[in-house]
């Protein structure tokens, strides 16, 4: 498949959606996977009319984590694989960094089972929708290898205990744990597909240069110390009281009129 095929792309009324396409392998992470997924993003980085991502996938899972077969055919490798896996964990890591980098917000839409670095991929967008069916785990601990990079991204958005049991027994969640636990945002009756949709034209609505300020705000706030994250946080909003978004935002407060807002 060519990478246009294993992540497809489409978009409509500013928002953007991106679809794993390899249900035969479960959507796993391969390495032509995470080249595919790594050029979608970094086109949709360029791309300042959009306003917001849904990621999505076909078939029976949404994510299967690393692509197993792939990395086991390496251990023959002269170096055992060791070259081959430095590679992809390096790729992955970088495409998880890249989600948190974009410049708009990131829904991951899930019906399916979030396995490994599937739920990493879950819990390094900045929003995710579940469906009733969805699942989420990370069951290395079974096979012997250990999820240390999906934690990562799990431990910033559950609490330790919470992350640690999910990483220490593999045992799988179902979509209402991880609401209750903070994994997923909500919950949609009529699948994860529709209910990412109806919550990114909601933020679509909002200052597009709000929310670029806003995001890489919150990220960069998050790994400070207080005093630090406060400094960080009020430069940004002194740069963001100029643009001409928010001028216009408490402009239109002012006057009791709708803000019109910039590209």
């Amino acid at each position: 498949m060519t990478a246009a095929d294993l992540v497809s792309f489409a978009e409509s009324g500013r928002v953007a959606t991106l679809t794993l396409n390899s249900p035969a392998s479960r959507n796993a992470l391969s390495l032509a996977m995470l080249a595919a997924l790594a050029d979608r993003l970094s086109a949709i980085a360029n791309r300042v009319d959009l306003r917001v991502v849904i990621l999505q996938a076909e078939g029976p899972a949404f994510c299967a984590g690393h692509d197993l077969k792939e990395l086991t055919a390496h251990r023959n490798d002269p170096d055992r694989g060791r070259a081959f896996f430095d590679e992809t964990m390096r790729a992955c890591s970088a495409v998880m960094q890249r989600i948190v980098a974009l410049p708009v917000p990131v829904i991951a839409a899930v019906d399916e089972m979030a396995t490994a670095a599937g739920c990493q991929l879950v819990a390094s967008c900045d929003l995710a929708v579940a469906g009733p069916r969805a699942r989420f785990c990370t069951p290395g601990v079974d096979i012997g290898l250990f999820c240390s990079t999906p934690a990562v991204a799990l431990s910033r958005n559950v609490a330790p205990k919470h992350a640690m049991e999910m990483l220490l027994t593999g045992a799988p969640i179902g979509a209402e744990a991880a609401l209750r636990i903070g994994l997923v945002n909500r919950i949609s009756a009529d699948g994860a597909r529709t209910g990412a949709l109806m919550l990114a034209s909601e933020i679509a609505q909002k200052s597009p240069q709000a929310i670029r300020f806003g995001k890489q705000a919150f990220y960069a706030q998050r790994e400070k110390t207080l005093s630090v994250a406060y400094d960080l946080a009020s430069a940004v909003m002194v740069e963001n009281m100029l643009a001409a978004d928010a001028q216009e935002g408490i402009a239109g407060f002012l006057e009791k009129r709708a803000p019109n807002w910039s590209r």
